[in-house]
């Protein structure tokens, strides 16, 4: 159906150097759509023209169906500065170091202002103002604001400023320090590596809805041993002493405050109140989670999670004196989850919880005492709550209903559902229509939603919705006609299968699949297994290959334009499925995920058109240790194997992520050398190629030349692909990332043959 829109004449070759160039192929999009606390408006980031990754705030008015931009940011700031140290790792941490402009925004609650972080210093856009006069500039210093917010009441923005934490007062124009002795390894407002890099939570501190207190973290680092980490650039080396907590080592000291932040406006006279220590239990070693106000402004929800991960506790601290007791808590023979599902009610005393206690994630309704009231979903289904956002998405306290997100039909799709708040228990109403992926954005009054939705073969559009489905309207329907970006490589599109297998256990594997169009009868075609295969993450789903926002699908594509089979399967230990599926490898990595992917390769080896012989397979991070670890320990199975930023050693690599599935290393000595690539290396036989960024901050540039040591040792050939000066998310970037899939496709041909295939 898409080639018949496209017109022979107007046919062209997707290459790599497209996929990072301007428009995005994906067609218009709406970067972090929000709909004003008002109903009017809905802001949004888009691209400039000539510089897709370039962003500009936008909005449209849903009364006058019409998009303007607001602040372009070129404009604003003509050459930004350059990224405080903060800033480039709070921006590697929440994947949007390719980005530039304006990358974050926020509604002030009376919807009239919107703030505008933008190289470096803070800004606010007044949307009742005209055009000339509505940006006011908040701050203009040397040192990197991080971390803005308008206060639950609009009266101020609070930001993070050399460590400290700051509150601008609007009306006056004042600001003042919250916390004055951050510096050094001590740092005040923040959340600490572990917290934005494994935990999802990347503020420190906390406005009470009355405005009154502010609650804030104090960060110390001291505990944590220091490494020399090696920066290498083109034309000189940085070392970068970083406090780095590896599997079994010391965690920074992380403790909660309150502060009354007394009479308004601010001056001397009244910035005398000191802060409250939070009671956070006499253990020391745990981590601070997530932490939340109530709304009587009297109180705080704090949870807070073991070192080893098994447990999770919900206090209830007073603010006044920083005292706490439990609410409920949550245990698990492995691990359990953390969520942002915590959500209190306004019109009764009541809240609502998300728990795995069944085996399959789901909400439930408690009292404010701790009491369980009763479940509200339930089923072998989860909800789901991800980088998209939380799981719930909006609830009608009016009306009685919870809207939230969730995979009850097929975990290869996300849909949007209802149910109610009250009944005892009623079945999940589902809200969203057409089958495929959605992403949902709900007003405060749960009135309306942005839907963006898509398929294999249908790119994001996105739609204003009522909260019953109902279209009110197509705000960017991204239709694939012959004026849109992809329509040149319409004609080359190939669809995506969708499968399953079974795993030893019984239980259900989905995989993808894009095949090379017209096959020809008796010839066999080499393969490529695309692999992530790590916790948290899925990559088999219903949804167009370049959402959200990368070039990984249309790689995919590219590949299979060019002669291969790309095959991606999620194994056990992938999210969304339960707790039997995601704990399959408690304190064991590297071991039921190879033996899934290896099932995946031997059910393509009896396919007819399939060349048993030329399986190879690739990976990024969790999937470059996957791609070593299939390479080493299925000699028989994969003949090439290219390895991105791998993990080699889980004993080098972070306390939080490593430990919630293996244990320590002092405690799981075993587990860790049956789940380490060097113990391996001697299987090696295929050919492979190890990619790094050499200022790799995440997966430290260790882990390669360690593996580069042992192989040499054992005489083993192996290719390299190094990177000077990139990081993490190489790929990511216009100026690594099409060498880097270059590298990729290269590398390829030489070993399996692609479009030299006879």
């Amino acid at each position: 159906m898409l080639v018949t829109m496209c017109s022979a004449a107007s046919a062209a070759k997707l290459t790599l150097e497209r996929l990072f160039a301007a428009p995005d192929l994906s067609g218009a999009s709406l970067r972090s759509p929000l709909i004003s606390p008002d109903g009017g408006f809905v802001a949004y980031l888009r691209g400039k023209d000539s510089n897709k990754d370039c962003l500009d705030l936008w909005v449209y008015d849903i009364a006058r169906r019409e998009h303007r931009l607001l602040v372009d940011s070129a404009s604003l700031v003509p050459e930004e500065p350059a990224l405080s140290a903060e800033e480039e790792q709070r921006r590697e941490r929440q994947r949007t170091s390719s980005l530039s402009g304006i990358v974050d925004y926020e509604f002030s609650p009376d919807a009239r202002h919107l703030l505008v972080p933008l190289g470096g210093d803070l800004y606010v856009y007044d949307l009742h103002a005209k055009p000339d006069k509505a940006v006011r500039r908040l701050t203009d210093t040397a040192s990197y604001e991080t971390d803005a917010h308008f206060s639950p009441r609009g009266s101020y923005v609070s930001f993070i400023r050399d460590q400290n934490l700051i509150v601008y007062d609007l009306a006056n124009a004042t600001e003042r320090a919250i916390t004055k002795d951050g510096g050094g390894l001590v740092s005040f407002g923040t959340a600490e590596f572990i917290a934005q890099e494994e935990m999802d939570r990347t503020t420190g501190y906390w406005w009470s809805p009355d405005e009154k207190r502010i609650a804030f973290t104090r960060v110390d680092e001291t505990p944590v041993a220091e490494v020399d980490r090696f920066e290498i650039y083109a034309d000189t080396v940085k070392v970068v002493k970083q406090r780095y907590p590896a599997a079994g080592t010391r965690n920074a000291r992380v403790q909660l405050f309150v502060r009354p932040l007394g009479a308004m406006p601010f001056d001397a006279h009244t910035d005398n109140a000191a802060p409250v220590e939070v009671d956070l239990g006499k253990e020391p070693d745990i981590y601070l989670a997530r932490v939340n106000w109530l709304p009587d402004s009297a109180a705080l929800a704090v949870q807070r999670q073991s070192r080893d991960q098994k447990t999770l506790t919900l206090l209830k601290a007073d603010a006044v004196t920083g005292k706490t007791r439990e609410l409920l808590s949550e245990h698990s023979d492995t691990w359990v989850d953390l969520h942002d599902e915590l959500t209190f009610l306004h019109h009764s005393p009541r809240f609502i919880w998300a728990s795995s206690r069944t085996g399959f994630k789901h909400l439930y309704l408690y009292g404010l005492d701790g009491t369980l009231l009763r479940p509200l979903t339930s089923g072998e289904w989860e909800v789901i709550g991800d980088s998209e956002g939380r799981a719930i998405r909006g609830i009608d306290e009016r009306r009685g209903l919870v809207y939230f997100m969730a995979n009850a039909e097929t975990p290869l799709e996300r849909h949007l559902y209802s149910v109610s708040l009250d009944a005892a228990p009623s079945a999940a109403h589902r809200i969203s229509g057409d089958a495929g992926w959605h992403a949902v954005t709900m007003s405060k009054d749960t009135r309306v939603f942005l839907d963006t939705f898509s398929t294999p073969d249908r790119p994001p559009s996105l739609t204003l919705r009522s909260s019953d489905g109902t279209t009110l309207a197509p705000l960017v329907p991204n239709e694939l006609t012959p004026d849109h970006p992809y329509a040149p490589y319409l004609a080359d599109h190939l669809p995506t299968e969708f499968g399953t297998l079974r795993a030893r256990d019984g239980q259900t594997l989905y995989y993808q699949m894009i095949k090379p169009r017209d096959l020809v009868p008796g010839k066999r075609y080499p393969v490529v297994i695309d692999v992530y295969g790590g916790p948290g993450a899925q990559r088999v789903r219903r949804a167009w290959g370049g959402y959200p926002r990368t070039n990984e699908g249309f790689f995919r594509e590219y590949l299979a334009q060019h002669g291969y089979i790309v095959f991606t399967l999620d194994n056990r230990g992938s999210a969304f499925r339960g707790v039997r599926f995601k704990t399959a490898i408690y304190r064991r990595l590297g071991s039921v995920e190879v033996e899934d992917q290896v099932a995946g390769a031997q059910f393509l080896r009896n396919l007819p058109y399939v060349d048993p012989k030329r399986i190879g397979v690739f990976g990024w991070s969790y999937g470059g240790y996957m791609a070593l670890m299939c390479m080493m320990q299925a000699p028989d199975v994969f003949a090439a194997g290219i390895a991105g930023a791998p993990v080699t050693d889980w004993r080098l690599y972070d306390t939080h992520y490593t430990e919630q599935f293996m244990g320590t290393p002092q405690e799981n000595a075993a587990g860790y050398a049956a789940s380490s690539v060097l113990e391996h290396a001697d299987k090696l036989r295929g050919s492979l190629l190890i990619m790094h960024g050499m200022a790799d901050d995440n997966v430290l540039f260790t882990h390669s030349t360690t593996l580069f040591k042992k192989l040499q040792d054992l005489n083993k050939p192996f290719d390299i692909m190094t990177y000077p000066g990139s990081k993490h998310g190489l790929l990511r970037h216009a100026d690594t990332g099409p060498h880097g899939y270059a590298t990729v496709k290269r590398f390829l041909d030489m070993q399996l043959g692609g479009d030299a295939a006879p």
